[in-house]
């Protein structure tokens, strides 16, 4: 049961970054600023969602993982700490000064270079979480390992 959460909570997670950063790249290629400031604000409210889901996925891993080592137990465990440290330093704090700026339309340098900034570690998070899911799935046997 405890698996189950655990890759459950993962993939809540890895669609909510994926989400969050496609909606992102069509807003900013394709919509006007008013529906940039939506997307932003979406964005926020879905931490709602994607903070717990990334607790549980980490807590779960965790627990999953006590007692055991190996070279995916503890690559999935790096990759976590990098996942957590990215979201908590770069992605929380730039999804709220991104609202803010949208919501008061300051469509500057500023706000592009920290939108470049969001979405490199939104790239890196996808990308490591969909490595950590791999993983996930060849230490349960889902997937052949290489």
């Amino acid at each position: 049961m405890k698996s189950i959460l655990h890759g459950v909570a993962g993939a809540i997670a890895l669609v909510c970054i994926a989400t969050f950063w496609t909606s992102t790249v069509v807003a900013e290629l394709f919509l006007a600023p008013h529906d940039v400031a939506a997307v932003k604000n979406a964005v926020l409210t879905g931490m709602w969602l994607l903070i717990p889901a990334m607790a549980m996925t980490g807590a779960s891993g965790f627990v999953n993982a006590r007692g055991r080592r190996g070279g995916l137990i503890e690559a999935k465990g790096r990759r976590m700490k990098v996942i957590a440290a990215n979201g908590l330093l770069v992605l929380l704090p730039s999804a709220f000064v991104l609202a803010a700026w949208a919501n008061d339309g300051r469509f500057d340098t500023g706000f592009y270079a920290l939108q470049v900034v969001e979405l490199l570690a939104g790239a890196v998070n996808v990308t490591l979480l969909v490595r950590s899911m791999r993983d996930g799935l060849r230490l349960t046997g889902r997937v052949a390992a290489r």
